[in-house]
């Protein structure tokens, strides 16, 4: 019979919680390095159909063009802007992704000015700001590149109005939503752009969106696209 000493059996009881520790920090130290999953996701059958419709309708040259997700595609630009050539290129629940898939079209038109207004849905799935920002750096970088006369406008995030939001992913957005805007606009000081800063003019005393603006939260009410105009108009953007 193999008869340990109480010295054996210590080293050998030392030796497996050595090895459990090691095995456990390298466990837990390759948890922390694997890379999170981004949800680039974008070509949805919605985006499709509002791609097919941009690809039927001809090519304002030289206009004006709303480039977003659902609170630029609710907007009636035309007649909130009666005899400009304008070009509404909003897709509900899109994001950045969306957004450079389909700059060809955009850039194609040469656009006298663009106004980009994305993010939103980029957050509701939890993207790291870093990558946000990423993408809006190309995309800025690609209208610059490809349409050099056009004018492009960078604007802010809106906030929310989260006791109507009923989607868990639009709830505690408005730290996020801030920082979002202090990269946005430090892209556009990069690239000497105008920065809009929608998020004052929409947002109430504590910082969300103004609740007679809204019916569920997040989207706009018809009165607060006339303000938007109406801002536009008096800084001259428009």
């Amino acid at each position: 019979m193999n008869r340990r000493t109480p010295q054996k059996l210590m080293r050998l009881t030392a030796g497996i919680v050595g090895i459990s520790l090691l095995t456990c920090t390298f466990t837990n130290t390759q948890a922390q390095e694997a890379p999170k999953k981004i949800d680039s996701s974008y070509n949805n059958t919605y985006y499709q159909g509002r791609m097919e419709l941009f690809n039927t309708l001809p090519l304002q040259q030289k206009g004006i063009v709303f480039l977003g997700n659902s609170i630029t595609e609710r907007g009636n630009w035309s007649e909130l802007l009666p005899g400009q050539k304008i070009m509404n290129r909003g897709i509900g629940g899109d994001n950045t992704f969306g957004v450079l898939a389909r700059l060809e079209m955009v850039v194609k038109a040469q656009p006298k000015k663009v106004f980009l207004l994305i993010g939103i849905n980029d957050l509701s799935r939890a993207l790291p700001k870093e990558v946000i920002l990423h993408n809006y750096e190309r995309i800025i970088n690609y209208i610059r590149t490809n349409t050099p006369r056009s004018t492009l406008y960078i604007q802010s995030v809106l906030p929310l109005y989260e006791p109507l939001t009923i989607a868990a992913y639009l709830k505690n957005k408005k730290d996020s939503i801030l920082q979002l805007n202090v990269g946005i606009k430090a892209l556009a000081d990069k690239y000497q752009l105008t920065y809009i800063n929608l998020h004052e003019i929409f947002a109430d005393a504590n910082g969300d969106l103004i609740k007679e603006y809204t019916a569920d939260g997040i989207h706009l009410k018809p009165a607060a696209y006339v303000l938007w105009i109406d801002y536009l108009r008096k800084k001259k953007y428009l």
